[in-house]
Formats: C-alpha cells, sequence, structure tokens
C-alpha cells in the first residue's frame, strides 16, 4: 500500500470535512472512495473509438441519405430547383 501527500485547497478541506461529519468516515476511506468514484464515472463516461460509436447510432434504413445512391444526382437536381423556388 502506498503513502501519498495530497493538497488541498480550502474548498476541497470544506468537503471533506463536510464528508466526514456526515458520514463519519476516516479521511483516507473518503478519499478512496472518492477515487474510485471518479474512476467509475470514467468508465461510464468512455465512449469507444469511432467505429463503436457509429454502431451505436440509430440512423435507420439507408442512415441520412435522403436517396439511393443511384438517384443521387436526379435528387440534387430536385433539391436545387426546390431551392430556386423558395
Amino acid at each position: 500500500m502506498a503513502t501519498r501527500t495530497v493538497r488541498l485547497d480550502e474548498e476541497s478541506e470544506r468537503a471533506l470535512a463536510e464528508i466526514r461529519r456526515h458520514t463519519g468516515m476516516q479521511v483516507s476511506t473518503a478519499l478512496k472512495q472518492g477515487l474510485l468514484s471518479v474512476r467509475d464515472g470514467l468508465r461510464a463516461a468512455h465512449r469507444g473509438n469511432p467505429y463503436e460509436i457509429y454502431a451505436r447510432i440509430e440512423l435507420g434504413p439507408g442512415g441520412y441519405a435522403c436517396a439511393p445512391a443511384r438517384q443521387a444526382k436526379k435528387y440534387i437536381k430536385t433539391m436545387l430547383e426546390a431551392r430556386r423556388q423558395r
């Protein structure tokens, strides 16, 4: 088991005192639980690599496509004409 020296600012000291007052924990126990809580939060927030993120996105059939690829040029022409009429 390692021994660490930690410097706390006034706000952190007040928070630690409040935690100890409400829970009766020792300083080391409160700090250990705080570290574990941060670690668990980081694990939960892990979003993965780009492929994993993309795989979780529900794009539905065709993804973001507005028309099948075979009809893309025709669809673009239709979109441009519609804009011109605005």
